[in-house]
């Protein structure tokens, strides 16, 4: 493992936390579309992450990353009657809104905060305990 391996490690996993954070930003804000410019209702969508492996070192972790963005097919839509809405299904005057779960958005939006937070506390403190070990060497 390098020197400075732990770094490219955190960044790595900062990288696809950030990914994340926009994901579930892209949710929220999406919440309540019923017209996309490809058609149709908003799909809620999810981050799915993979390790990277390090062939070299005898497949040690050597960070993470987004693998994929994937759309939610599996949480229904959700239903409103509101037949004056312009995307109102004429016959039963229902409105299909996305399958944004705003509670469950703010859940993710905090575990993956969070997890933000600890990946910076680990490069600040991998940090700290280079510049100390710089400054016994003198």
């Amino acid at each position: 493992m390098a020197f400075f391996s732990s770094f490219q490690i955190t960044a790595s996993a900062l990288t696809a936390h950030r990914l994340w954070l926009d994901t579930i930003v892209d949710n929220i804000a999406n919440a309540n579309t019923t017209r996309t410019p490809a058609g149709g209702t908003y799909n809620r969508k999810d981050v799915i992450f993979e390790e990277i492996l390090e062939a070299k070192a005898g497949f040690k972790g050597g960070g993470v990353r987004v693998s994929q963005i994937v759309e939610d097919t599996k949480t229904p839509y959700r239903y409103v009657f509101n037949p004056n809405h312009p995307d109102a299904d004429p016959n039963t005057g229902l409105v299909k809104y996305p399958n944004v779960n705003i509670n469950d958005e703010i859940v993710n939006l905090l575990a993956a905060q969070r997890a933000y937070e600890a990946n910076v506390t680990v490069f600040n403190t991998a940090k700290a305990m280079y510049a100390k070990a710089l400054e016994l060497s003198r």
